[in-house]
């Protein structure tokens, strides 16, 4: 079982970013049969480019999934990325046991 994490911005106006929350929300839940969003409490993630701190407020969206299928995930990785107009959008799975 693998638990893979997108890291969403909260960019542009708020009905805007709903709306294109809404759609992971449910392109996930369609696919895996569920995802979870993280969108009460923002997180705030930091960076180091080129010497320059960078800031975001992100929004994690997460689903389970028994098998990880690599390239499906790179192609929505870019798809999110586009959508979100970011030139980089991170995602992570980590293997997990579901107690």
């Amino acid at each position: 079982m693998h638990l893979i994490q997108i890291f969403l911005p909260l960019v542009g106006n708020k009905r805007d970013s709903s709306k294109r929350f809404a759609e992971v929300r449910d392109q996930l839940t369609t696919r895996f049969g569920g995802a979870t969003l993280y969108r009460n409490a923002p997180a705030e993630g930091l960076w180091e480019d080129e010497g320059a701190v960078e800031k975001d407020v992100i929004i994690i969206a997460e689903v389970m999934a028994v098998e990880l299928d690599q390239n499906w995930w790179a192609d929505y990785r870019k798809e999110l990325e586009h959508r979100f107009k970011q030139d980089e959008i991170v995602v992570r799975a980590v293997s997990m046991t579901r107690l």
